[in-house]
């Protein structure tokens, strides 16, 4: 389900909770309305209210964070591939097939992950037919781990180009172990049960709040704007959550600028 649905069924959630309350309220009688039963139950509401403000706030900061180390080592990525591109470059003639492979593994890393975006012009991009957009990909995976083969297989003779043949694998190091944080950082943090279970603590607050509400249409748009309100940090929880998609996702400038620097 997308962010903005999510959001939606999370309004009409909350919306017919409160709903139920106002029912209830008309169908009980005074004794059960009683001032120390409304008190009662506004402690108990209170209690509630507490709980779910604070989950939600833990929550959303969580997700925030997650989505901030995401954006981070997707940045630190990009620089390694460039990096590392600049290293075959200085290793000199034998090591052009090789930057050739890494430009078509980058080119393939954006046409992948943005799939909505324009794909990258003036490079080669691999067969993406049936490619993971979340997860390691094989197509990808073979582009990047035969550039390594190609790279052990260099013997140089001369000391400038064993140097430099030793910094290139340790860059080459620096690639696969960035790449695979990016990978683990696609995934979703967020736990459909936990989200359920949440949701459900949520429309609780909503029917306590109808049944302590008198139904006019103060009280009506009053709690329409708390359920419009508490949908829109869903939304966003749910959005930050998908970091390469929906209104807050991590942009392809800087895998797209790695590329250009590739290129040159």
């Amino acid at each position: 389900m997308g962010e903005i649905q999510t959001a939606i069924v999370a309004f009409g959630l909350l919306a017919a909770s409160a709903a139920i309350g106002f029912f209830l309220r008309q169908r009980l009688s005074d004794q059960h309305l009683s001032d120390q039963n409304i008190e009662a139950l506004r402690l108990v509401t209170g209690l509630l209210v507490t709980f779910t403000a604070l989950v939600l706030s833990l929550l959303l900061a969580s997700v925030k964070s997650s989505f901030d180390t995401t954006d981070r080592d997707r940045r630190m990525y990009a620089a390694s591939l460039a990096a590392f591109d600049q290293c075959l470059q200085g290793y000199g003639a034998e090591a052009e097939a090789m930057r050739a492979i890494l430009r078509e593994y980058t080119a393939g890393v954006i046409a992948s992950t943005w799939p909505d975006e324009e794909k990258p012009t003036g490079v080669a991009l691999p067969n993406l037919a049936g490619v993971a957009r979340v997860g390691e990909d094989r197509t990808l995976k073979a582009l990047i781990t035969g550039v390594g083969l190609s790279l052990a297989a260099l013997d140089p003779k001369d000391t400038f180009r064993q140097n430099q043949l030793a910094a290139c694998r340790l860059s080459f190091d620096d690639v696969m172990h960035r790449r695979e944080a990016v990978i683990e950082d696609a995934q979703g943090t967020m736990s459909g049960l936990f989200s359920r279970v949440l949701m459900f603590w949520l429309m609780l607050v909503f029917v306590s709040f109808g049944l302590q509400a008198r139904h006019n249409r103060f009280t009506v748009v009053a709690i329409g704007i708390g359920a419009l309100a508490i949908s829109t940090v869903i939304f966003v929880i749910a959005d930050l959550d998908k970091p390469y998609g929906g209104v807050f996702g991590i942009p392809s400038t800087s895998m797209r600028n790695a590329l250009a620097d590739m290129s040159r």
